[in-house]
């Protein structure tokens, strides 16, 4: 089971627990607020784009080719993005802490 921590635009944080799925699936089956994912996971919109806080980047791993590409079309880039919709939930991510972006 991997615990996850989200962080609103509006400081709103909301601990959740999985142990299957991906963070974007998380987060909308939890009503997080500015995580959309509109394309349903497949790595299109960037509407589930998050920032992992630095001391989990490691725990996030970097992001693919194409969801770079992807992430090129959001104007809240930080070399901490993620779209979470790419980060599967695993033992390997437990504890991590990610900032949703505006």
């Amino acid at each position: 089971m991997a615990k996850i921590t989200f962080i609103t635009s509006d400081s709103e944080t909301k601990v959740l627990e999985a142990n299957s799925g991906n963070i974007m699936e998380l987060a909308v089956q939890n009503k997080v607020k500015g995580i959309d994912g509109n394309c349903g996971g497949v790595c299109s919109c960037a509407t589930c784009h998050v920032h992992v806080q630095p001391e989990y980047w490691e725990k996030a791993g970097e992001p693919s080719e194409l969801e770079q590409d992807m992430l090129e079309f959001d104007d809240n880039v930080s070399e901490y993005s993620r779209l979470s919709c790419q980060i599967k939930v695993s033992d390997t991510i437990d504890g991590i802490v990610l900032k949703v972006a505006k």
